[in-house]
């Protein structure tokens, strides 16, 4: 899912947890350049948060 920037990605990954979807991933940059987070879903599906 991208949401257009690095604060944007901070924010969801921070606010998500207490909505009952767990960090997989805190937000980085990946050896290919991207900046991303990493969360699960319900069922346990990963879901990328990227810019």
């Amino acid at each position: 899912m991208s949401v257009g920037s690095v604060e944007k990605v901070n924010k969801l990954t921070e606010k998500l947890p207490s909505h009952g979807f767990p960090i997989l991933g805190e937000p980085r940059t990946t050896g290919d350049g991207y900046y991303e987070s990493v969360i699960a879903d319900p069922e346990g599906n990963r879901i990328e948060i990227t810019i």
